[in-house]
């Protein structure tokens, strides 16, 4: 059987980026910095700009975090191809990574555009506010949660597996 090509993994890839791109292009255009709007109980759209990592991490830095989180990306994302490359026949892992791949370079855009990252979804529950997040962020949460499950329970390997043969005797 030939091995699958990673071309349905990309185009995935390429959806998440199209899907953040347009959710933030939206927002963009309907909201000023720092609104709020009211959702739901526990949800609210909300436009926000970080400059930093993940929960504002770096947010303050003076800026050279911008072209080192790029870098980072841009580095993670073509190792993520060179593994979508090694394992694409593999389902779970494939889509975990092709998520955390779209959501990188969906991330990417807004920095090199930006220079800050646009946030725009916020959850939040008896008072508590969880920090806004995008597409994007989401796609990379996804895509990682998958990572963890695929190792945790995913098929074991035959490094792993105790092998045994119906003839073998004990």
């Amino acid at each position: 059987m030939p091995a699958r090509s990673i071309k349905p993994w990309l185009w995935l890839a390429g959806l998440v980026i199209l899907l953040d791109q347009l959710s933030k292009w939206i927002v963009l255009g309907a909201m000023r910095p720092g609104e709020t709007r009211y959702v739901a109980p526990f949800f609210n759209w909300v436009l926000a700009f970080n400059p930093g990592a993940a929960f504002s991490f770096l947010s303050d830095a003076g800026g050279w975090q911008r072209w080192f989180f790029t870098a980072l990306a841009l580095g993670v994302s073509g190792w993520i191809v060179y593994l979508l490359r090694q394992h694409r026949n593999e389902f779970r892992l494939s889509l975990a990574l092709t998520l955390v791949l779209g959501g990188a370079l969906g991330n990417v855009i807004d920095r090199i555009r930006f220079g800050v990252v646009v946030d725009f979804i916020q959850w939040h529950a008896a008072g508590y506010y969880w920090p806004a997040f995008n597409i994007a962020d989401s796609a990379i949460t996804l895509g990682a949660a998958l990572l963890i499950w695929d190792q945790l329970f995913g098929k074991p390997t035959s490094d792993n597996a105790v092998e045994s043969s119906p003839n073998q005797t004990k």
